[in-house]
């Protein structure tokens, strides 16, 4: 039953990427583009995703545990610290050059485009990087 709810979880999250236009980075980069030919319809986006979030997750996290798990795997850490910090303006750097963020490139890695295939080879060399050199500054 759990792969099953995930199966329609990530069904429901990938529909909603297309469906917004999170998945064509050409969309991502005129967001971005806020000196240009800037393109606010990502921001309604985003704050549609706020707002689900915001009236659903007092009610999700007061059940005892998650439908479909033990427990709530929620962050305790809520320290701003360097690793936090250099890790956001990696992303930002990634997302701005490529206009894709892990979500949307998951997606579209179905569709088998060079440049998508590119970033996603390169999304998963980085995350295999910062294990290793974590490991050894363990």
């Amino acid at each position: 039953m759990q792969k099953i709810v995930a199966l329609f979880c990530g069904f429901f999250f990938a529909s909603g990427l297309i469906i917004s236009g999170m998945t064509n980075p050409h969309k991502v980069l005129s967001f971005l583009d806020i000196f240009g030919k800037w393109d606010p319809s990502l921001a309604f986006v985003m704050v549609g995703a706020i707002g689900v979030y915001s009236l659903s997750y007092r009610w999700i996290v007061s059940r005892t545990a998650p439908v479909c798990g033990d427990k709530f795997s929620i962050p305790s850490n809520k320290d701003l610290d360097k690793k936090l910090i250099i890790g956001a303006i990696l992303f930002g750097c990634g997302w701005g050059l490529a206009g894709f963020c892990p979500g949307p490139a998951i997606v579209n890695i179905t569709l088998l485009n060079k440049q998508v295939i590119v970033f996603f080879a390169a999304m998963v060399m980085g995350s295999l990087i910062f294990q290793f050199t974590n490991k050894l500054n363990a």
